[in-house]
């Protein structure tokens, strides 16, 4: 055997002593609890004894008590296994992975798979590496699914490396990483087999490679029904998961086919409601229905929870408590396959969530590895902060802009224009056109129609390209936002009522080499630096972005009148050329359903 079987031997051996050895005992008893089955779906009252970082038994544990034995008194509380998010972004937050995992452990969650796709468009595999060189620091569990293409739609974006095929062994043999993430190069399934049938050739051969080792693959397919869902299923292989499902109709059929309908609840995208209907209504069987949060603010992090807060949420939609649980716990692990966690049995990781209100989700203790780390909202270890390496740092790499680089020209006095129409708390946007004034050659912000001038900045150095086109639906009364966060590609994309302040901000988003702007009147509203890639800081704690955040969104909300949830996260999913209908890159407005560029001027 090779020295990991022998060691993983020699641990069972000892777990096995410990029971049946009068001599000795457990490392920790939590004593009368209610225990949630996860496997049986049964709520009983049961121990829970540990030794080291594995469950010994449930039931009564009375004879592994000795005299150093940490007995916790759980009576009236409920003990589960800890939760899983098992799709998120921590470029999302704006976070390490340390700083998320600081906020996520007390709220009970304990194993994350982060999906490195932005910080991997930015940095490519140096990036997504770094990452997760950073989560083997960590005491909570921590994998990834890495993408497999990047960009997603070649030839309308421009990220700022290329990663296709030839990168998986690279990638998919560290133990790290779980398989390969949200196959979106073939979410818009008829378009790109007709435009851009390479993208499929390179996807199944990496698709093919991660199953021969033995990993899981993601899919991505909003929107997608019949032939073309069935399509896309047999490009992710055996088994693959949709984070995009948005109706009931979707879930049903994803369901049917067998797929893992991640039902996502984050801070701007909550499509769980929806998707539950499947089983509050007609009854499916809930086994493949599997909780994520895709994309969380670090505010809401703090002031609502994590997967517990989810899980509460799922409750309110009338799914049995445990039911709801399993879906936080027992089904992610079936997806993935995990073999230690999960669930509470014998010879599993101790990874565990103490419930003081079970409707309301509220965490009284985490147990990560058998070691109490975090009780009553608080951690009760130390995580250490993380710094990252210069070599992810300084991405932004375009020159300042001018007017002249932004403004939408056309002839005449009015203009026929087409707009993206916003859709709050989803990544779908609508199509729209509208009639606006022209003034001295340029396109004029129509603040009366909610019409304003939307465009993206090539940040790579690579195509050195501007889209342009406008957005209906932002809600902006004054001023400009840019940022570079901006999926997937992520390129500075910007916003305003004026030229002159959209200029402003996109030019203080090059000087910070990366972050958020707000622009009023020619004048800083807010800023915040975002060093890693422009994506995420590391001169932060998870704490700190949280209250930044708050109050930037305070700012657009009182400075510049912008009345749509979350803005920053809006404007980021509006160049996410992955989900339909229209969107916007530095090549241009996009027609998704068409896989072409097409003119903003009508």
């Amino acid at each position: 055997m090779e020295a990991k079987e022998i060691k993983e031997a020699i641990q069972r051996r000892k777990l096995i002593d410990v029971l049946l050895d009068k001599n000795q005992f457990a490392d920790l008893v939590l004593k009368d609890g209610f225990f949630i089955n996860v496997i049986t779906r049964e709520i009983y009252q049961a121990d829970v004894a540990v030794k080291g970082d594995h469950v010994l038994m449930v039931g009564d544990a009375k004879d592994l008590i000795g005299p150093s034995t940490k007995v916790e008194d759980v009576r009236g509380k409920f003990i589960c296994p800890g939760f899983i998010d098992s799709h998120m972004h921590f470029e999302s937050a704006m976070l390490t992975v340390t700083e998320f995992s600081r906020l996520s452990i007390p709220t009970g969650t304990t194993t994350l798979i982060g999906d490195p796709h932005e910080i991997g468009n930015v940095l490519g595999v140096q990036g997504m590496l770094e990452m997760v060189k950073e989560a083997k620091t960590l005491p909570n569990k921590v994998k990834f699914t890495v993408p497999c293409a990047v960009p997603d739609a070649p030839g309308l974006e421009t990220s700022g490396y290329d990663v296709n095929s030839n990168h998986m062994k690279e990638l998919l043999n560290d133990p790290y990483v779980q398989g390969i993430g949200e196959i979106q190069s073939f979410s818009n399934v008829k378009p790109v087999y007709q435009n851009a049938p390479h993208l499929i050739d390179d996807l199944v051969a990496a698709v093919t490679y991660a199953e021969s080792i033995g990993k899981t693959v993601e899919g991505n397919a909003p929107g997608l029904f019949g032939k073309e869902l069935a399509a896309h299923i047999i490009s992710g292989g055996t088994h693959v998961s949709c984070h995009e499902t948005t109706t009931k109709e979707e879930m049903v059929e994803k369901l049917r086919y067998g797929v893992s309908v991640f039902m996502r609840e984050g801070s701007s995208q909550r499509n769980m409601a929806e998707c539950i209907r499947a089983i509050t209504e007609d009854g499916l069987d809930s086994r493949r229905a599997i909780l994520v949060s895709d994309d969380m603010v670090p505010e809401d992090l703090i002031k609502y929870g994590h997967m517990n807060d989810i899980v509460r949420r799922t409750i309110a939609q009338g799914i049995d408590p445990v039911e709801a649980i399993q879906m936080a716990t027992i089904n992610p692990a079936a997806h993935f396959g995990f073999k230690d966690v999960g669930v509470l049995a014998p010879g599993k990781k101790a990874d565990i969530a103490v419930i003081s209100d079970l409707e309301n989700m509220v965490i009284d203790q985490v147990y990560l590895n058998g070691k109490k780390s975090a009780e009553k909202g608080k951690l009760t270890i130390d995580l250490g902060r993380y710094t990252y390496p210069d070599s992810v740092k300084n991405s932004v790499k375009c020159k300042p802009v001018t007017k002249n680089d932004l403004v939408i020209k056309a002839n005449g006095r009015k203009a026929r224009v087409r707009a993206i129409e916003a859709i709050p708390d989803q990544n779908l946007t609508g199509a729209r056109e509208f009639e606006l004034n022209v003034a001295d050659g340029i396109v004029q912000p129509c603040l009366q129609q909610d019409v304003l001038p939307m465009l993206v900045i090539e940040r790579h150095g690579r195509s050195g390209k501007i889209g342009k086109t406008f957005i209906h639906g932002f809600k902006l009364g004054s001023g400009a936002i840019a940022e570079s966060v901006a999926h997937d590609t992520h390129n500075i994309i910007v916003s305003g009522t004026n030229y002159e302040d959209m200029v402003t901000a996109v030019n203080r988003v090059i000087a910070m080499g990366g972050g958020i702007a707000m622009i009023k009147d020619g004048k800083v509203v807010g800023d915040m630096e975002l060093n890693v890639g422009g994506l995420i800081t590391d001169q932060l704690s998870g704490q700190e972005v949280a209250e930044k955040i708050a109050e930037l969104t305070r700012l657009a909300e009182v400075e510049l009148e912008c009345g749509i949830h979350v803005p920053f996260m809006h404007l980021s999913f509006w160049s996410l050329v992955t989900s339909p209908k229209w969107k916007i890159t530095d090549m241009g407005l996009i027609d998704v359903d068409k896989f072409e560029i097409i003119p903003t001027v009508i």
